[in-house]
């Protein structure tokens, strides 16, 4: 039986359509490098200091970034130290001292640690960060640097949020 011209085109048609497709991996690898050398260069611009929900910093021009040192917290109703609790707001304002000893003692546990360990023997090299809430009195935070000074921590750091009119001031200047 004899095919027909029509049947032959379509037989055509459908072996020239059904040719195995080929994926060009070679530019799509090179989409995915561009994209990992982009995401490794620019996440070395992230804050590393990330305060919590709860914790309200105040607002600063200042332009240097925070370096990775120890942190303590200072929220509306506690104290903490990389983090775990250690004293509360309330008992550290009704305090007649200067030095809040609870918070001496766990700065002194930081000593330890490799964040400090660098600067163990430069009594003037070893850094703290303190987050204070804007709503913290000043004479808590005033107890909270006293404490850090004792417990032999020389260079203190306020954390503060940056202002948005001064990053574009700076911005518009550069």
């Amino acid at each position: 039986m004899s095919t027909s011209t029509r049947a032959k085109r379509m037989a055509r048609h459908y072996a020239r359509n059904r040719k195995p497709t080929s994926l060009n991996l070679v530019s799509l690898m090179d989409i995915f490098t561009i994209l990992v050398f982009f995401l490794l260069v620019n996440s070395a611009e992230v804050q590393t200091l990330e305060p919590p929900k709860a914790l309200t910093l105040p607002e600063s021009v200042a332009l240097e970034k925070p370096r990775d040192t120890v942190v303590v917290m200072v929220t509306t109703e506690q104290v903490l130290v990389q983090g775990s609790p250690v004293v509360s707001v309330a008992d550290v304002d009704a305090a007649d001292g200067v030095i809040i000893t609870p918070l001496k003692v766990a700065l002194k546990a930081q000593t330890d640690r490799a964040l400090v360990r660098a600067a163990a023997a430069d009594l003037s090299a070893r850094e703290i960060t303190i987050l204070g809430d804007r709503d913290v009195p000043y004479r808590v935070l005033k107890k909270v640097m006293a404490t850090c000074t004792d417990a032999d921590y020389g260079q203190l750091s306020l954390a503060v949020l940056q202002k948005e009119e001064a990053m574009a001031a700076t911005a518009a200047g550069a």
